[in-house]
């Protein structure tokens, strides 16, 4: 035997790996896109000064956390080196700093922090006065930063506490303030020997651009407005993380950029300056936001975080970020894309894309307390919200899959058609199980005449009433059995257990003996005469134990609310129930469905434990190896249901069932010793697992509507997450509508209102579905209910009655967002992302309000 394999296998063996390859390739290529070298003027003088706060990684004044001397030593050491001039803020907190200064031969602006407190801001002042009598270091002295600007005094008390240090030192004294303070109040000018000014151009949403312009500018205005007096920028910078204001944008590469430039600036101007600041100082978040963490020309472990001369790279960690994201992915892109290089090439390069792209976010999420200051909080958002953005990267990987299989196959592998039976082939004997329970009888009789009118000789029809009270219900549809003839028979069960599955299996005691396959149609059925003819054929294979067909619907036309639940059945019978053939692991319906009665009946009827018995059957016929085959043709048609009160109640009953089902047969998806095939596996956790999204989404919506209320309410204790947490949820939800109304565009015959209606049907479901998983996984039992397809009533209920749940949870996200909106949830990026996932979760359950409104607006039951 040779162990040379055909060419084919070689040839497709390497097109999957240089794909695989081009991928990876192309996803180093986009890191090093998006931090390609920023060319920017060299600086090589020194710092004119810095503006220093002391404070280690997690010390905070505030929680009265100081450094220690050996690092306030290390420090000014490190600053030592590139500036000979230091600012302080305070004189009661470490007052060694002067001391330690004038060891390494740096001069100090000192200062006290004046607020409203008279006792502390008398500390500060005395402590100020005394530190610079004794360190001749000090050359000069603040008296309040910023203290006009919060209103924390008035500009007399500011005045006073400075004459009172003017008159008792004999350095320069001034106070710190941005130019609209020192313009609305100059008489401050009267009584400082020079100014002080903060010029910020970030908070002024200035574009880094113009950063240095404004800052001149600034700068300039003020020397015209006090020619008489020097002018001292006491802060001027630009921050290397945290949030956007408006044209302003924090990152390293602007923050390297703005001040390589300044620094040329203020030496050709001679401009005398304190960089806003010397070292990150993570504290500040909770001052004045995220940002305030970042103004750091040194990080919090104290390195560098650019270098004055040569390019600035954004992330200089960022080829073992691009090659471990590349390494996560190579292995399941080579693998998918070896076992489907059938698709086309756009198809493979999309999913591998989607793959790679999958695991960059991976990685930038489990890189993120590299690249930035956590706080407790935003540790423990990072712990709940990594596993959530695995499971959200799960299901987009997964409606991907459907996606590329749908959209870039070159055919389906498993593609069945209506057969065209030839003159002596033979017919099996059919037995045709209607069960029904309270039905309106005129609809049950249109079923039958459908069944009667079937192009086939060997069929029977056996009608299983199960549990109708009232006479008058079930009483014609007997009397027209016998009006039928031989081939329909009608048996009234009062009472049985079981629902439908008990019906279902009293049906298999009283078959034909002859019958060979069982079939099951609803009671609202109306069938084509060729649905035996057509399709019994198939069980000539002794694999094939199961022939479906699509759930389709009739009368849908002119009702609107009919109309869009007809579409949104239709998106999973043309596009799920194909991508799910492929791998012979299509949902059993029960309805339009025929079975191999002798299969049926070995492996255990229907199921009556379970309120889904159909899709429990499949399962059980798919274990013991038998095929069951899809064929894509509308041999029936039904209703829908009647209102959007039996829309819900057979979407929960589908849901609590897959439950049941999953409990019971959790062993056949993950032994190792199970005969389901992996694709049958994966499409069965895999539909379980998107139903799952819809439990989470509901958890996830009372999290954040008890979070938002913190935030309103308490927000000293409750802050908005990072946005880089917010950011892959916005891009899942735009990623699935898009995955979706792209496949409905492509696959499903119908218009875009029809495509969005049909949407707003679906989002309208997923409380339902919650409910269902929720109850499913902590009830065994569960109740067949009824789907009603139409009601007798007089006048019309309240519309919204039937979701009265989904409108409170409606109505409280919205609550939340214009609390949001209210309190300071639109200052900062986080706010507007936070506002956007708030509405965003709002979407299905307002849409669930407009279904039952289109219901009641277009219901069609008779009094």
């Amino acid at each position: 035997m040779s162990l040379t394999p055909p060419p084919v296998v070689r040839k497709s063996f390497w097109r999957a790996l240089a794909l695989t390859l081009l991928v990876a390739a192309l996803n180093v290529g986009l890191w090093a896109f998006l931090n390609r070298p920023v060319h920017i003027a060299d600086w090589h003088g020194e710092v004119a000064g810095f503006a220093f706060n002391p404070f280690q990684r997690y010390q905070d004044p505030t929680q009265q956390i100081y450094p220690s001397e050996p690092e306030l030593d290390g420090d000014i050491r490190l600053l030592s080196q590139y500036t000979k001039r230091l600012r302080t803020y305070s004189s009661v907190e470490n007052p060694q700093i002067p001391r330690i200064a004038k060891f390494y031969g740096l001069r100090v602006m000192a200062g006290a922090w004046i607020e409203g407190r008279a006792e502390r801001n008398e500390r500060e002042l005395a402590a100020l006065i005394a530190l610079a009598r004794k360190n001749d270091n000090i050359d000069r002295v603040i008296v309040g930063n910023e203290v006009i600007l919060r209103g924390d005094i008035g500009v007399k008390d500011l005045i006073g506490y400075i004459d009172r240090a003017r008159a008792q030192l004999k350095v320069p004294v001034s106070t710190a303030e941005p130019l609209d303070t020192w313009q609305r109040h100059p008489e401050l000018a009267q009584h400082v020997d020079f100014i002080t000014v903060h010029i910020l151009p970030y908070w002024e949403k200035v574009p880094r651009k113009d950063a240095v312009a404004f800052v001149l500018g600034q700068y300039r205005e003020l020397q015209k407005l006090f020619p008489n007096k020097p002018v001292v920028i006491g802060e001027v910078g630009w921050p290397s993380n945290g949030n956007r204001r408006e044209y302003a944008q924090p990152s390293l590469a602007d923050e390297a950029h703005f001040l390589r430039d300044w620094f040329n600036v203020a030496a050709g101007n001679k401009i005398d300056y304190y960089v806003m600041e010397a070292i990150d100082q993570p504290w500040k978040e909770k001052l004045a936001g995220r940002v305030e963490s970042y103004w750091g020309v040194f990080n919090a472990s104290r390195q560098q975080k650019f270098s004055f001369t040569g390019t600035v790279i954004e992330d200089p960690n960022w080829p073992w970020k691009a090659g471990a994201a590349s390494l996560l992915a190579l292995l399941p892109m080579f693998w998918f894309a070896r076992h489907f290089i059938r698709f086309r090439a756009l198809g493979l390069a999309f999913f591998l894309v989607l793959v790679q792209l999958s695991a960059s976010i991976l990685v930038w999420m489990a890189t993120l307390p590299y690249d930035f200051y956590l706080s407790p909080f935003d540790w423990a958002m990072l712990v709940l919200l990594f596993p959530a953005q695995f499971a959200i990267i799960l299901i987009l990987l997964i409606n991907g899959f459907e996606f590329t299989e749908v959209l870039w196959r070159p055919y389906w592998l498993r593609e069945f058609k209506p057969l065209t039976p030839k003159p002596g082939d033979p017919q099996p004997f059919v037995s045709i199980h209607l069960a029904c329970y309270n039905e309106p009888p005129e609809m049950v009789i249109l079923t039958l005449d459908s069944l009667a009118a079937l192009d086939y000789e060997n069929y029977e029809v056996i009608v299983l009433d199960n549990n109708t009270k009232n006479p008058d219900v079930w009483k014609p549809v007997e009397a027209h059995c016998e009006k039928l003839g031989a081939k329909f028979r009608f048996y009234h069960l009062e009472p049985w257990p079981g629902f439908k599955a008990g019906a279902l299996n009293y049906g298999l005691e009283v078959t034909d003996p002859r019958a060979e396959v069982v079939a099951v149609v609803d009671a609202d059925y109306e069938v084509r005469s060729d649905w035996l003819r057509a399709l019994t054929g198939y069980f000539a294979d002794p694999k094939v134990a199961v022939v479906q067909c699509p759930q389709a619907h009739r009368e849908w036309e002119h009702n609107p609310f009919r109309r869009m639940t007809n579409w949104e059945y239709d998106g999973f019978f043309r596009i799920g129930m194909h991508h799910r053939n492929e791998r012979n692991a299509i949902i059993q319906h029960g309805t339009m469905t025929m079975v191999r009665k002798d299969v049926l009946a070995n492996t255990g009827a229907w199921s009556e434990w379970t309120i889904c018995e159909d899709a429990e059957l499949g399962l059980r016929l798919m274990k013991a190896g038998y095929e069951l085959v899809y064929v894509d043709e509308l041999m029936g048609k039904g209703l829908t249901p009647a209102d959007f009160k039996a829309y819900k109640s057979q979407r929960y009953r589908w849901a609590f069932g897959a439950m049941q089902i999953m409990k019971a047969r959790w062993s056949w998806m993950v032994s190792k010793t199970s005969t389901l095939t992996r694709g049958q596996r994966f499409h069965f956790l895999t539909g379980w697992f998107s139903w799952f999204g819809d439990a989470l989404h509901l958890v996830f919506t009372l999290m954040a509507m008890l979070w938002t209320l913190g935030m309103v309410l308490a927000p000293r204790w409750f802050t908005l997450p990072m946005y880089l947490f917010l950011v892959p949820l916005i891009g899942f939800f735009i990623f699935k509508a898009a995955f979706g109304i792209i496949l409905y565009r492509v696959r499903v015959p119908c218009s875009w209102k029809d495509t969005l209606m049909a949407s707003v049907a679906s989002m309208g479901l997923s409380h339902a579905i919650a409910r269902g998983i929720y109850e499913g996984l902590w009830r065994k039992k569960g109740e067949f209910i009824r789907t009603a397809k139409s009601r007798r009533i007089g006048a019309k209920p309240n519309p919204f009655t039937s979701v009265s749940e989904e409108g409170l949870l409606f109505a409280a996200l919205i609550a939340c967002v214009v609390g949001m909106i209210n309190s300071t949830g639109i200052n900062y990026i986080e706010g507007r992302l936070w506002i956007a996932i708030l509405a965003a979760q709002a979407i299905p359950y307002g849409s669930a309000l407009i279904g039952a409104w289109v219901a009641h607006r277009s219901g069609d039951a008779v009094g």
